[in-house]
């Protein structure tokens, strides 16, 4: 017995190199790529507006505060900018949000395997599609020119023209948040599906022998036991509800639309890259990061005093 203790003992002591290679690669992958760059931040606090050379004038170059900061709440575009990016944020975090968990839960109530896995392989393709594709996609069934939504619409006569939902300002956040649901909901579940995979199966046959339907138990066995997972994404949604995401904004941006489309990534994009301005858009980087940073913080403590479930 104390042979087999020890034998034990010494197992579990074992150093698995295996296993610490694959977490220093984690790790070795946040240094380089996570806080390496980080040191770009002082770029923020210098003027290096229109420089030729970054590194070579970044030493010689005077702090100039928070000029740039300044800068950018008092820009033209700055109201704009913000307000096209906080309700394509809130948007998102309504309506795109909750859509993949009660996929996930009528994904559940699939008894067939078959049709499950087909389910899920049609929902979870379009995910594996580029915008730079699918902005192309949606673009073609979007266009006046015999496009599919058009086609079909007057072919229900609910109009008599083509409508050019691109060319008007008025229909973007629509477009965006459609195309996202569409292209994000199958791949957004498979975190609450795996979720729901680890529930005790105990607690549903409980439910059951007290009289639950299949709708009681999705509403109060299924959803109350992913809770937590749920709550973790929603912080995360939330810390990121600045982030509209470049690419799907940028392939359904033209010029008829911007005073929608215009949003923080787009933004800067065109004012960092196309005029040089370095140091105002990375005080506009560092700006959307604090902000995060708060949101999150402030919706850690939220959840926790309301459900005892947070990040931290």
């Amino acid at each position: 017995m104390i042979k087999t203790l020890g034998v034990r003992k010494k197992n579990r002591r074992r150093f698995n190199w295996q296993i610490f290679l694959m977490a220093m690669a984690g790790v070795l992958f946040l240094a380089i790529f996570a806080y390496v760059p980080m040191f770009g931040i002082v770029i923020a606090f210098k003027d290096l507006d229109y420089t030729m050379n970054v590194m070579a004038d970044l030493q010689s170059k005077p702090f100039v505060g928070l000029d740039n900061f300044i800068k950018f709440i008092q820009d033209a575009q700055f109201k704009t900018v913000m307000t096209n990016t906080l309700m394509l944020g809130v948007l998102e975090l309504v309506i795109t949000f909750p859509i993949p968990i009660f996929f996930a839960l009528l994904l559940n109530e699939i008894r067939n395997n078959f049709g499950r896995r087909l389910v899920q392989t049609c929902t979870y393709f379009p995910h594996f599609i580029s915008w730079v594709v699918f902005g192309g996609i949606v673009t073609a069934f979007l266009s006046t020119d015999g496009g599919f939504i058009n086609s079909a619409l007057m072919g229900l006569g609910l109009i008599r023209s083509p409508v050019q939902f691109l060319s008007n300002a008025d229909y973007f956040y629509a477009i965006v948040i459609i195309s996202s649901v569409i292209k994000g909901t199958g791949w957004g579940s498979v975190v609450y599906v795996a979720a729901i995979a680890g529930v005790d199966q105990e607690i549903y046959d409980a439910a059951r022998v007290d009289g639950a339907n299949r709708l009681q138990m999705a509403l109060r066995v299924t959803l109350p036991c992913i809770a937590p997972t749920i709550t973790v994404l929603l912080l995360l949604a939330i810390s990121g509800i600045l982030g509209s995401g470049f690419d799907r904004i940028y392939m359904l941006q033209n010029p008829l639309n911007l005073t929608r489309s215009e949003v923080l990534d787009t933004y800067i994009y065109k004012v960092g890259i196309s005029q040089r301005r370095f140091s105002f858009t990375t005080a506009v980087g560092v700006f959307r990061s604090i902000v995060a940073v708060i949101l999150l913080e402030a919706g850690n403590i939220t959840s926790k005093k309301l459900t005892g479930n947070g990040l931290f």
